[in-house]
C-alpha cells in the first residue's frame, strides 16, 4: 500500500481495509494484522494505525478478541455493501444519468449504454 497527502494515512489504512472487505479479500472472521505488526509492515507509528482500527471498530466493521488481535466483523461486508449502493446510487449513477439527459442523450441511448457497460464489466470480473 503507497500512502498520498491527499487524507490522513489513519483514513487511507481504514478505507483500504474496508475495500478488502467488499471484495471478499478480507472474509468475515479473518484476523486482520495487528497494530504493531501494520506498523512495521507500512513503517508508520503505531497509533496510526490503530486509529485506523478504532475508526473500523465504532464502524462495526471490525471486533478485538482480547488477547488475540482484530478480526473482521459479521456482517461486515454486508454492511459495507449496502452503504456503497447507496453512496453509488445518489453520487454516482443519479448524476451521471442527469448528466446525459442535459446533453440530451435519450433514455433508449442511456440505457444501451449502461447495458454495455455492465457487460464489459461482468466480463471483466468473470475473469
Amino acid at each position: 500500500m503507497e500512502f498520498n497527502d491527499r487524507e490522513p494515512i489513519y483514513r487511507q489504512i481504514a478505507n483500504d481495509l474496508r475495500r478488502q472487505i467488499v471484495a471478499g479479500v478480507l472474509a468475515e472472521g479473518d484476523r486482520i494484522m495487528s497494530t504493531n505488526e501494520y506498523a512495521a509492515a507500512y513503517r508508520i507509528n503505531p497509533a496510526t494505525a490503530a486509529k485506523a482500527f478504532a475508526e473500523l471498530v465504532a464502524d462495526g466493521l471490525v471486533e478485538r478478541r482480547r488477547g488475540i488481535g482484530m478480526f473482521v466483523a459479521p456482517g461486515a461486508r454486508a454492511q459495507l455493501q449496502s452503504e456503497g449502493r447507496e453512496h453509488y446510487l445518489a453520487d454516482t449513477l443519479k448524476p451521471a444519468v442527469e448528466a446525459g439527459v442535459a446533453l440530451g442523450l435519450s433514455e433508449d441511448e442511456i440505457l444501451r449504454h449502461i447495458k454495455a457497460i455492465l457487460a464489459a464489466a461482468q466480463r471483466k470480473e468473470a475473469k
